[in-house]
This record gives C-alpha cells, sequence and structure tokens, in this order.
C-alpha cells in the first residue's frame, strides 16, 4: 500500500489532470490518496473535483506545518508518494518491480523515481548502475555524488516513491523537535508576534525547520539529507521516466520555477476554461511523452470533454459511488432495479 499525498493550490484543472493521468498509470487499488488543499480561489471548482475522487481524503489546509505533520504521523504504510498539482503521468512501473526494488537492496534505496529514465541521467554525464530485478533491467544513480542540480537533489515532491519510514526521519530530523520551543516558537505564538515587529518572522520561523509549504518543505529536507548524506541510503534507483511536471504557472513565491508566463495559462484563465468543460489532454501526454522532470507549453494541449460532470451531475455520481462500496447495498440496489426501471432515479433524488 502506497500513501500518497498531493499538494494543490488554485489549480482545480491541474489537479483534475494529476489524479486522472495518475490512477490510469498507477494501481489504484494499493493507493490512498491525500490531498491538502490550500483555499484560495476557485472553491465550488474544487468542491466539484473532490465529489468526483470520493475516495480521495482531503485536508484543507489551515496551517502547513501542521497539518503535514499530523498527516504524517497518522500514516502507517510501507511507502510514501509525493504529489504536485502540476504533474502528469504517461507511462508507469510495475509495482511489483518496486517493492522488489526496495526488498532487494534495502540498505542502499533511499526511493524509486518516476521522473528518471537512463537517457535523461546519462546526458548530465552522471554513471548509471544497472541491475536485473523481477525479471528487468533496472537502473540506480548515487544521488550523493550527483553531477547536475537534478542529480543530486535526492528528496523531490513530484514523483518519488520512498519508504515512509525513512520520510519520517529525514522530517524529524529537519525539523525542531523540542515542545517548548515548538510551542513559543510558532506562527501565532505571542512571542513570535513581537519580534516580528523588528525581525520578519518568517526568517525567525525558518531557523526552527518551520515548514510554510511544498516549496520549503521540499527544499529544507533535501538539504538536511544533502548535509547528513552518511546517515542515509545514497541510491536512487528507476526504469523509465513515467511523469512530469507541467510549468505553465506559477502559484508559489517562495520558489522561482521556470513557466511559461503566458495569460492564456494564468490560473485564472485556465479555471475559466475548466468550467467550461475543457481538460488537459492526457492522450496527448502519453503519446508524445516529455524525456524531462519538467516540461512546458508544448506539452499542455487543452481539449472539450465530453465527459466532463456538472455539479449535479457530480453529486449524483458521489451518491452512487458512496451507496456501492457497501455489499449489502449492491444487493439491495440490484434487486430494487430489476423490479422497477425507475428505481434508480428515485434513490438518488
Amino acid at each position: 500500500m502506497i500513501s500518497n499525498i498531493v499538494f494543490t493550490k488554485n489549480r482545480p484543472l491541474q489537479l483534475e489532470a494529476y489524479l486522472e493521468s495518475m490512477y490510469r498509470y498507477l494501481p489504484r487499488e494499493l493507493i490512498q490518496t491525500y490531498i491538502i488543499y490550500k483555499r484560495e480561489l476557485f472553491e465550488e471548482e474544487y468542491q466539484q473535483l473532490f465529489s468526483q475522487y470520493a475516495d480521495c481524503i482531503v485536508i484543507k489546509e489551515n496551517d502547513f506545518h501542521g497539518d503535514f505533520l499530523k498527516l504524517l504521523s497518522q500514516i502507517n504504510t510501507k511507502f510514501i508518494l509525493f504529489g504536485v498539482d502540476d504533474v502528469v503521468y504517461f507511462d508507469s512501473v510495475d509495482f511489483e518491480i518496486i517493492d522488489e526494488t526496495f526488498n532487494s537492496f534495502p540498505e542502499d534505496t533511499f526511493g524509486f523515481s518516476l521522473r528518471f529514465s537512463k537517457e535523461s541521467i546519462r546526458g548530465g554525464s552522471d554513471p548509471v548502475s544497472e541491475a536485473v530485478v523481477a525479471g528487468q533491467t533496472i537502473y540506480s544513480i548515487n544521488w550523493e555524488q550527483g553531477r547536475t542540480p537534478i542529480t543530486r537533489y535526492p528528496f523531490e515532491l513530484c514523483a518519488t516513491i520512498y519508504p515512509t519510514a525513512l520520510v519520517k526521519k529525514v522530517i524529524n530530523n529537519t525539523k525542531n523537535n523540542n515542545p517548548l520551543v515548538s510551542k513559543l516558537f510558532s506562527p501565532s505564538s505571542v512571542l513570535i508576534r513581537m519580534l516580528g515587529k523588528v525581525k520578519s518572522p518568517r526568517s525567525i520561523l525558518k531557523s526552527f525547520g518551520y515548514f510554510y509549504g511544498p516549496n520549503t518543505l521540499e527544499s529544507w529536507v533535501c538539504r538536511w539529507c544533502q548535509n547528513n548524506s552518511e546517515l542515509l541510503p545514497n541510491y536512487l534507483y528507476f526504469q523509465k521516466i513515467c511523469a512530469s511536471a507541467m510549468q505553465v504557472n506559477m502559484v508559489n513565491t517562495s520558489t522561482n520555477n521556470e513557466t511559461n508566463d503566458s495569460m492564456e495559462h494564468t490560473v485564472e484563465a485556465l479555471n475559466e476554461r475548466y468550467k467550461t468543460g475543457h481538460r488537459l489532454d492526457i492522450d496527448f501526454v502519453s503519446k508524445n511523452k516529455p524525456t524531462a522532470t519538467h516540461c512546458g507549453m508544448e506539452f499542455f494541449k487543452l481539449t472539450k470533454s465530453l465527459y466532463a460532470a456538472t455539479t449535479i451531475q457530480v453529486i449524483i455520481m458521489s451518491k452512487f459511488y458512496t451507496m456501492w462500496k457497501r455489499p449489502l447495498n449492491r444487493t439491495i440496489f440490484l434487486s430494487g432495479l430489476a423490479k422497477s426501471p425507475r428505481y434508480l432515479s428515485d434513490m438518488l433524488s
């Protein structure tokens, strides 16, 4: 079982593309998805989307640091996969291979990446090792000796599967674990409000390992890993690139990621397209397959979906899904439908 933690803000169209593509290529029955949702814009569109994916657990962000740590403490699956709403999947690796990789190299494996290929790694001059697992060839790199910014960046939130125990270890070492310090130096504390008059609260909290969002979570944890590599497994394994981050707009300002910066792809413009039934063309992405960890507007094609549901349709589908999950309800439903064709409409009304 894999716990998939996804972060989203102001991107319902892109989040839907992430979820649809992820479930198309990864084994849905093995994945429990948690969505940490930063409420700002497009509440109605988000609620419609969440209704479509009723099996996902949505956490409305109040305090990112506290919300994330609380969720992490409750996870007990073997693996954790992170995701961000601008990532799209277009291929897959057999989960048996991933699981067997961790079992075969338990002391060496930091994570199994779904965003690397031997071609993309060798293009950056990093040495790539080969191994055979479950009858198939896989590859690995030593991230501690990485020769590019990507290959020496072990902890990322796009498409890498990590052992849960390892994630908890590095997170626990990144944050300050003193209960008194945590209470005194929390964003809402009296002390921080007083100190904030003479110094930026953000810079104060940063020194205590406080995560403001996905970008600071990723960068601070990664920095800790790089500075303490002797305490960690040094190898990232992979087979082929299965996902890429499509950087066509920006919602966070703490990290200056390169984007298309086109008015056509602002979150406001894309949400208007989303409301009229437009969706990312995942078939186009799957056919053309990006070859790098990040890509741009050349892969970001929208198509008018014939299956884009209205809000009422989504509510009906959600009610039906909730009912259908229980075996007894399924029996009652099929019996009722056999007696009367109007049974379904009466039940959902």
